[in-house]
């Protein structure tokens, strides 16, 4: 089965991406996916803006945090018709001998739409079935949301969601979100589901200010501030809450020089610290404070499939939401909505809608 779709494919970085026409067909083992919204992620701004080269060359339609409904299945996919679903943003191969070991993430065949396929800045578009997460619209309704909202668990959520799980953070421990926006505000909103006190750092007022409704128990406006300072204001909030000097759980999510010094300044006995966040820049660093502090550092690509019911019930439930972060735009304005991205005009994740 064949289906008339389009996509708006970049050429060029910072060229206007323009719409094409294809035909929609699943392989074996593959399905078509009608998009109900495609957020607009970080990432895709790298590719864009940043010259941040794709694996798949261009032209390519970009976009990795997609929902939608499975219109047409290949063969060994016919289960997932009529189905709606999240499309993971790394899919791994399932068969390699990293995939058997649990390893996905790490999958030297995975596919990410919009870098390795063509993405979900589209009508349509066709994904290997292996690892789709199923939604329940009738639980998605009785939370309040419509399937578009959730595109942005694909991503922008479940990567904060892994990068928690992976660090190990308990009930009563102390962790600190560098970049309370976008990934980093979902970071805050699950490291407090997961039981811990959240301190969100930002220099943005506004940011912080919203997040401190949504799971942070308390934030700090770094701007200005040195390393020393910050250490101290976050020491100062753990003693005042009888938690332990030790062990803190930072996850860099702003993606910028800046935080990653931050965090990097944040490093105490036992520390675990999370790179979330991706930048081109350099950061010079002591790495010997690893070893003096007897920290690790964890890095964190995407999220296993498997693990994506686990975040999407947290939005179900309400212990992290959704709705206030995202906002909805017209797929035909995509050139319109990435330069407001990129201006800092649209605060909210923009999720693009045929």
């Amino acid at each position: 089965m064949s289906i008339d779709a389009y996509r708006w494919v970049m050429t060029a970085p910072q060229q206007p991406m323009v719409r094409q026409g294809f035909l929609a067909r699943p392989g074996a083992g593959e399905v078509v996916v009608s998009v109900a919204g495609c957020g607009v992620c970080h990432t895709d701004l790298g590719y864009y803006y940043d010259g941040v080269k794709t694996n798949q060359p261009l032209p390519l339609a970009l976009g990795h945090e997609v929902s939608g409904h499975v219109v047409a299945a290949g063969a060994g996919a016919e289960s997932w018709m009529g189905k709606a679903v999240i499309v993971p943003a790394v899919l791994p191969c399932g068969e390699c001998d990293l995939c058997r070991r649990g390893l996905g993430t790490i999958c030297r065949a995975q596919k990410m739409p919009g870098n390795d396929i063509e993405g979900g800045f589209a009508s349509h578009i066709v994904v290997p079935s292996r690892g789709l997460c199923p939604v329940d619209e009738n639980a998605l309704g009785r939370a309040g949301l419509a399937l578009w909202q959730v595109s942005v668990v694909a991503d922008a959520l479940t990567t904060p969601y892994q990068a928690v799980r992976r660090a190990g953070v308990t009930p009563g421990s102390l962790a600190v979100v560098i970049g309370a926006g976008g990934v980093g505000g979902y970071c805050v909103q699950v490291a407090n589901a997961f039981g811990a006190k959240v301190v969100a750092v930002d220099v943005d007022d506004a940011k912080l200010e919203a997040i401190a409704r949504h799971g942070a128990a308390h934030t700090i406006n770094s701007r200005g501030m040195d390393a020393k300072a910050l250490k101290a204001a976050v020491g100062a909030f753990a003693k005042q809450n009888g938690l332990r000097p030790t062990e803190w759980f930072i996850f860099e999510c702003s993606g910028t020089t800046p935080g990653q010094q931050s965090a990097w300044s944040l490093l105490v006995h036992g520390a675990t610290l999370c790179v979330v966040g991706f930048t081109m820049d350099r950061v010079e660093l002591r790495l010997s404070n690893l070893m003096a502090f007897d920290a690790r550092a964890l890095g964190n690509w995407g999220c296993p499939p498997e693990q994506y019911p686990g975040a999407l019930e947290l939005v179900q439930s309400g212990k992290v939401q959704v709705a206030p972060f995202v906002e909805e735009h017209p797929l035909a304005r995509i050139n319109e909505v990435f330069a407001a991205v990129h201006r800092h005009e649209i605060r909210a994740r923009a999720v693009l809608r045929p």
